[in-house]
């Protein structure tokens, strides 16, 4: 941190919703943008005010890279830092069950007392600002912004870009960040970054698993932390209520053979009042879709979940025969090749005739 740093001064409107060319999207960050981002961070005067943002309903990978990171910064010695998401409320806003435990959760604040107008906001995992919610105000109003994601949908908001579509989650460009700012990684900010590579991978599983995210695991495992226990809060966990919820759910699930070009998808949806008759929670839901992207005779999976009435947050995976980010993007959403979503509006027989009509275009 610079203890004479610049006064930031007015300056340009963010870049918002400028779609760039996808070869350079899928580039990655250049050195420049690097190094912007590492002088966005280090030029700050001592009393700036940095708020980190992630989207609306955060994941692990959301959550991890922006806890992990903001411990970084506090390791740096930022001292008015706060963390927030869309939907953040009550004095400790609550995250989902199994992120609980997280350390730097102390960062969090509800969103309406978020600061209204940050020297510097910094955005993870947001593919586009419509993800900001009512947040997109901070970002509007602060002088200097850093957008870290690995999103090849990303709409490039924001005025720095750490996108990199070719991480296997946004945490690994969190970590090329904190070792450009020479952020030492402690057992807290890996527990952070482990969760967040750990939940974007499906424990190391899915495509995107390089040699180097298991180097990456190595390097976060060796401060100390102890990935049996950290997997077991995260994959291994759950009320006895949501078993009971995902016995009644998936037994409403559909198997159309010939959707997606002859392909085949499976596909199940879940109300407010599922929840409310099983006593839980929505983010018991999330881990849906992997149990019901097994199904053999389907390369696509979809799970349809109520959000409010007429509102449906709609994840969709691909075994690889689909692109489901553009049928993602062409809906209103995003992600990416073999793991996107979007909300969709209407009855479920609306969502899913969108759906359908998306994977045969």
């Amino acid at each position: 941190m610079s203890s004479t740093g610049p006064v930031l001064a007015a300056v340009p409107a963010q870049r918002v919703n400028t779609t760039p060319v996808a070869a350079e999207v899928l580039a990655g960050p250049t050195p420049a943008d690097w190094a912007d981002a590492v002088t966005a961070i280090r030029d700050l005067p001592p009393e700036a005010r940095v708020l980190l943002i992630c989207h609306v309903n955060p994941d692990g990978d959301a959550l991890g890279s922006m806890l992990g990171l903001g411990l970084g910064l506090r390791q740096l010695g930022v001292r008015h830092l706060q963390a927030t998401f869309p939907g953040a409320v009550g004095d400790r806003p609550e995250v989902p069950e199994p992120f609980r435990t997280l350390p730097g959760l102390d960062l969090l604040v509800p969103d309406d007392q978020a600061v209204a107008d940050p020297d510097l906001v910094i955005c993870f995992d947001v593919a586009a600002e419509s993800r900001l919610g009512g947040l997109i105000d901070r970002l509007e109003r602060a002088p200097a912004s850093v957008v870290l994601d690995h999103h090849a949908s990303n709409t490039w908001f924001g005025r720095t870009h750490l996108v990199d579509p070719t991480a296997a989650a946004t945490s690994v460009v969190a970590v090329q960040l904190l070792d450009r700012l020479g952020v030492t990684l402690d057992a807290e900010i890996a527990e952070c970054l482990y969760v967040a590579l750990a939940t974007d991978t499906g424990s190391f599983k899915f495509d995107m698993t390089t040699p180097e995210v298991h180097e990456l695991a190595a390097r976060l495992i060796a401060t100390g932390i102890r990935p049996g226990d950290i997997s077991r809060q995260i994959f291994d966990t759950r009320p006895f209520g949501a078993i009971k919820l995902y016995g009644e759910v998936l037994g409403r699930a559909r198997l159309e053979p010939a959707a997606a070009g002859g392909v085949g998808l499976v596909w199940t949806y879940a109300t407010q009042e599922d929840l409310r008759r099983h006593d839980q929670q929505p983010y018991v839901l999330e881990g849906l879709i992997d149990s019901v992207r097994p199904a053999a005779e389907a390369d696509v999976s979809c799970v349809v979940k109520q959000v409010a009435d007429g509102e449906w947050a709609v994840s969709l995976r691909s075994k690889g025969a689909v692109d489901v980010s553009r049928v993602a993007v062409a809906l209103g959403g995003g992600g990416h090749r073999l793991a996107a979503g979007f909300t969709g509006r209407g009855s479920v027989a609306e969502v899913m005739a969108q759906i359908r009509a998306a994977l045969d275009a």
